[in-house]
């Protein structure tokens, strides 16, 4: 009998072996204090006290990107989900007062494509460079007859860690407390079951020009990467001026501002108070859905709420929009009996428009 191989069986050994090389001088860019090593080890190290830390406390987060991937599948565009995928991770380590320090994603696919691997991780090490944190390792896993011909998936782990004294949200939140958003680049990554369910019922290709922008194609305008918040909540968060912060993905406002709050408190919104972008009034049209539905798939164009003190409000506005980010007074925290919530007012019944 013929010498049987494991490429004979669906997984090619040197493939792997060649990503790992094409993406090493991607992970040296995202070196940062505290990295030691690179990638090919069995492990990745860090070094606390280099990164300038003295009492931390370590906070992990680990996410995915959903079903946008099948949309970039689709439009065979892989260089942005790599930065969602950093997104969605390191947003949810910086609202609690944590700085991200290292980086590891999984790639799987069935059979794979260094160079669309590589558009992939090229993605990836963009978001580390912007958060500010290093991409110390992965795993590349090839499953010949698990996932479809093209098909690939994404998850990702971020470790951070904060001072013990500086973790968010901190306990003098109170009544009178206002809301700050800052908009989103877009959809972000969440709901997109439901935008290519939208997309599929309106006969909506991706390579057409999008009905709610049309300087681009529905495909590139979806995948827009989702925003990177860290560098501008630390910065507001080490000069005192952040008493809370909600990052604003699946469960959209409703779901997520009052996780942060105390019992006792609401948080009061105006739905007419910032720019709603006009992909959102799009896929309420034309999927036909409800303003409640809405608020709870989507951010509706805010990726961060964040509580500042009244006395605060100016200065935390001037320093975000050096940042580079569009802010907007969107509510107040109030009194109220019972377990933490929110009511959003101005909510007409169509609504984003």
């Amino acid at each position: 009998m013929a010498s049987l191989s494991y490429r004979d069986a669906g997984v090619d050994i040197a493939a792997g072996d060649a990503l790992v090389e094409r993406i090493k001088p991607l992970a040296r860019s995202t070196n940062r204090p505290g990295t030691m090593g690179g990638l090919g080890g069995f492990g990745a190290l860090f070094d606390l006290k280099a990164a300038g830390f003295r009492d931390p406390v370590l906070v992990s987060s680990t996410d995915g990107v959903g079903t946008k991937l099948k949309l970039a599948i689709d439009a065979r565009i892989h260089h942005t989900v790599g930065q969602d995928l950093v997104a969605m991770c390191v947003n949810d380590l910086v609202v609690q007062g944590a700085e991200p320090l290292f980086f590891l994603d999984y790639f799987a696919t069935g059979k794979l494509d260094v160079e669309e691997a590589a558009a992939v991780v090229s993605g990836i090490a963009e978001g580390c460079r912007i958060a500010g944190c290093a991409l110390v390792g992965g795993e590349t896993a090839e499953m010949p007859g698990l996932y479809r011909a093209g098909d690939y998936d994404l998850a990702g782990f971020t470790v951070g860690a904060a001072e013990r004294d500086a973790l968010l949200p901190r306990a003098n939140l109170a009544a009178g407390d206002v809301l700050l958003g800052l908009a989103s680049s877009g959809v972000h990554s969440n709901g997109f079951s439901l935008v290519r369910r939208v997309l599929a019922d309106n006969h909506v290709a991706l390579s057409g020009i999008a009905p709610f922008d049309h300087s681009t194609s529905v495909a590139m305008a979806l995948l827009r990467p989702t925003r990177i918040y860290v560098k501008s909540l630390l910065r507001l968060h080490r000069v005192g001026l952040l008493k809370a912060a909600a990052h604003i993905t699946g469960g959209g406002l409703p779901g997520n501002v009052p996780r942060i709050l105390p019992a006792g408190l609401t948080a009061v919104i105006d739905a007419g108070s910032w720019q709603v972008p006009p992909v959102f009034g799009w896929l309420a049209r034309a999927g036909g859905i409800a303003a409640a539905e809405m608020l709870r798939v989507f951010n509706c164009g805010l990726g961060m709420v964040l509580a500042v003190a009244p006395g605060d409000v100016a200065a935390a506005e001037g320093l975000l929009r050096l940042e580079g980010e569009q802010v907007a007074r969107i509510g107040v925290l109030e009194a109220a009996p019972g377990p933490a919530g929110l009511r959003m007012e101005n909510l007409p019944e169509s609504w984003p428009a």
